[in-house]
């Protein structure tokens, strides 16, 4: 069973490198616009904010909507570090992560001793916080935002990003760490009887979310040239919450497709603005009547016709010996 797990890993990743690939190739023909390679890069980071929330919502069983706060301030130190200091991209990407780690972790200690709404409370104040702070220091432009940030987020580096997003947090998922998370989830009064640290490993994935938070912040920044704190008000952290509930909380693979479904459906509707939000909402709406669950609910996708096959060759090799 192991190594039809290892082989499926394998499977997806060169499944992936496969698909970037092929998507190179038709940006650099120009087979594929401008227009479609912006859909592209904000499908992958819409992707990575999708499964950094996950983590958060959906495995550990927490309600932040602060996520924007936390894209927020990836994007703005990235920003200044290639702006005001000339870093490379990928040490101030890193960096946009880092501190928004930090901030998860600071935030985290006090208030995720919370649940439900008061967490989810907590969290939205947080996220107002730093827009306002944004909002009011002259360093960063104030309401102005900064503009003129470097172009430097390309396909290449939001596929890495992505990549890199979803399996060290599917890992993580997997670990004996994930195990504890999804047992928060599930009771976390009988989790701490069982001697979960329940505060440390709520605060752990808060961590790991934020973190790539920033980094889809940073990849942000540096696609659309100005930032500004309006960008990452409650609307967004709201956004990010519906990609997560539509896929399904608690599924990686959910995630992902509820970011590329709304993705493309903003894309497709943002030529007519004043029906735009109806449709929207009518489509959450009936989400929410006919699956409650969302698309994958808790499940994830898998190759599971490599299961079969490795299933019926183990059973033909036992037969074989048998007889």
């Amino acid at each position: 069973m192991l190594t039809i797990k290892r082989r499926s890993f394998w499977l997806g990743i060169v499944l992936s490198l496969v698909i970037y690939g092929v998507i190179q190739v038709l940006l650099s023909s120009r087979v594929l616009n401008d227009v479609a390679e912006s859909t592209l890069i904000l499908i992958g980071i819409n992707i990575i904010l999708g499964v950094s929330l996950n983590l958060i919502n959906g495995i550990t069983g927490q309600f932040s909507i602060g996520h924007a706060g936390f894209m927020a301030v990836g994007a703005y130190m990235s920003a200044i570090m290639t702006l005001d200091f000339d870093m490379p991209f990928l040490i101030a990407m890193l960096l946009g992560g880092c501190l928004a780690a930090i901030f998860g972790l600071l935030i985290g200690i006090p208030t995720l001793r919370l649940k439900g709404d008061y967490l989810a409370i907590a969290t939205l104040g947080f996220g107002e916080i730093i827009r306002i702070i944004l909002l009011n220091t002259e360093y960063v432009g104030g309401a102005s935002g900064l503009s003129g940030i470097p172009s430097e987020t390309t396909w290449t580096w939001v596929f890495a990003a992505m990549l890199a997003a979803t399996i060290l947090i599917n890992n993580f998922i997997r670990s004996s760490h994930g195990r504890a998370c999804i047992a928060i989830r599930e009771n976390e009064i009988a989790a701490e009887a069982m001697g979960i640290n329940t505060t440390l490993y709520k605060i752990m994935a808060f961590v790991i979310g934020a973190f790539f938070a920033g980094i889809a912040g940073s990849l942000s920044a540096h696609m659309f040239y100005v930032i500004n704190p309006s960008s990452f008000n409650f609307l967004k952290s709201f956004e990010i919450l519906v990609m997560v509930v539509l896929g399904g909380l608690g599924s990686t693979s959910g995630a992902i497709i509820g970011a590329i479904v709304l993705t493309l459906l903003f894309t497709l509707l943002q030529d007519y603005p004043e029906i735009r939000m109806v449709i929207y909402s009518s489509l959450l709406i009936l989400m929410m009547i006919f699956r409650p669950k969302g698309l994958l609910g808790t499940r994830e996708f898998s190759f599971d016709f490599l299961n079969k096959r490795g299933g019926k060759a183990e059973n033909e090799h036992t037969g074989t010996h048998s007889s």
